[in-house]
């Protein structure tokens, strides 16, 4: 019996950059979202949203990532995920493939990434002609442990 060390992530694209989010972690894509500003909140916390009766807190990814805004013509994206037990909506550009990839051949993030993406990246792949960085939820939303976010 073989032990397979595949893993299924769905890649986004934040700003021309590609992220990977383990398929397993994510619950639903949505697209055209209406939100709720939430006061107070931070500035990485764009709203709220009602998903099938659950409240939602969206983030910005961009901003959390320190990315210029998307223009407002621009359609975005989403990508719920949760953590410690709560949903959050990750806003992104756009929802690409998913990719079955070896964790053999990830890589440890470059020491050349900028700061805030090496505390959110969980390692590298480079792929024939992207760099596609593994994005750690639990990293990328450590900024709402601390603070009072509540929708």
């Amino acid at each position: 019996m073989t032990v397979s060390n595949m893993q299924d992530y769905v890649t986004v694209s934040i700003a021309d950059q590609l992220f990977g989010i383990p398929v397993l972690e994510v619950h639903d894509v949505l697209r055209g979202l209406s939100l709720t500003k939430i006061p107070l909140a931070p500035p990485e916390v764009a709203g709220a949203l009602n998903l099938r009766g659950r409240i939602v807190t969206a983030i910005d990814v961009r901003k959390r990532l320190d990315l210029p805004e998307l223009e407002e013509d621009e359609n975005c994206m989403s990508i719920v995920v949760e953590h410690q037990g709560e949903p959050y909506s990750l806003m992104i550009d756009n929802v690409g493939e998913v990719l079955s990839l070896d964790l053999n051949e990830l890589q440890p993030t470059p020491v050349t990434l900028n700061s805030r993406w090496k505390e959110i990246s969980g390692g590298v792949y480079r792929l024939e002609n992207k760099l596609l960085v593994l994005m750690q939820i639990e990293q990328l939303l450590s900024f709402a442990d601390n603070s009072t976010i509540a929708a």
